[in-house]
């Protein structure tokens, strides 16, 4: 089970009332995404669990080749370091008590330099030798869903209670196209929350057309520059005038799957790893019934 943090503890922050501890610091977001792996891990029982990590949430090799991406979400800029994202102050002091918690019971955390969260859950995910479920509510990340590989991705878009699992037949019924299909029909569609401007003019519907005639990305380039292709005079004249953006944003939307990953240490552990300082943790912060839930769920 790979676990889309950020994605998580975000839902959590807005989705769970607000609670402080006893020194008056919000702890909601962290009693959320210990509450949200509670559940799951209940649910399905993995044997293998990874909290996966934006080291950088917006990786300059993506920005050089698209400098749109996630703009809008950029507070501050740092030369040599990841940009500062727009977080809400009450969320961004929990993030370190996050990573000790998960310390404590001795659930990995994997981040990579320059990378996003969604690259490492890619990495880990091709490869893996064992069914994979992906946790996240990025629809993103459907372009990793490969029924004969068994990955899938547990969508929680509606909340963690209402998941969706989400296979190949769930992306072909809701999009009109395979899962491996997904990140040139994500380009093409654009994606406002990320900064990608898509192709002017072309939606979901006339996407998912062109990937049902040509297949992908390079068969639709190629298609518009053929007179000989079939293809209608108003989407050539839209793919056409998005040349630049279709030249670069396919490598922007795909998913890193070769990140250089330490793969040990991932099992699922059935007791905390340092009980004491999770005890203390649990007190600071008034996480104790979330601990103790998780604590229980872990050993069986």
């Amino acid at each position: 089970m790979l676990l889309d943090t950020a994605s998580m503890y975000f839902r959590a922050f807005f989705g769970v009332p607000e609670i402080k501890a006893p020194d008056g610091t919000p702890v909601n977001a962290v009693r959320g995404l210990l509450d949200f792996i509670s559940r799951l891990v209940d649910e399905y029982r993995p044997t293998d669990l990874v909290c996966c990590w934006d080291n950088d949430w917006r990786p300059q090799w993506r920005v050089d080749l698209l400098p749109s991406y996630k703009a809008h979400r950029v507070v501050e800029e740092v030369a040599g370091s990841p940009d500062v994202e727009e977080v809400p102050d009450p969320l961004e002091v929990q993030v370190p008590i996050i990573r000790d918690v998960l310390d404590a019971f001795g659930i990995l955390v994997v981040g990579a330099d320059g990378y996003e969260a969604d690259d490492v859950i890619g990495t880990l995910a091709t490869g893996a030798g064992q069914p994979v479920d992906v946790v996240t509510g990025d629809r993103d990340l459907f372009q990793l869903v490969d029924d004969e590989l068994d990955v899938r991705v547990l969508y929680i878009a509606r909340g963690v209670g209402r998941h969706e699992r989400v296979t190949n037949d769930w992306v072909r019924e809701k999009y009109g196209i395979d899962a491996r299909q997904y990140a040139d029909f994500a380009t093409l569609r654009g994606d406002a929350s990320d900064g990608l401007p898509g192709v002017a003019g072309v939606g979901d519907k006339t996407a998912a057309s062109l990937l049902g005639r040509h297949g992908d990305m390079a068969g639709i380039r190629a298609a518009a520059l053929d007179p000989e292709s079939g293809m209608g005079p108003g989407p050539r004249a839209k793919l056409k005038a998005a040349a630049d953006y279709l030249e670069v944003a396919p490598r922007v939307v795909a998913v890193a799957r070769d990140i250089d990953l330490d793969r040990s240490g991932t099992a699922l552990p059935r007791t905390p790893r340092d009980p004491e300082r999770l005890a203390a943790l649990a007190e600071q912060w008034a996480l104790t019934s979330p601990v103790e839930r998780l604590t229980a769920v872990l050993s069986g």
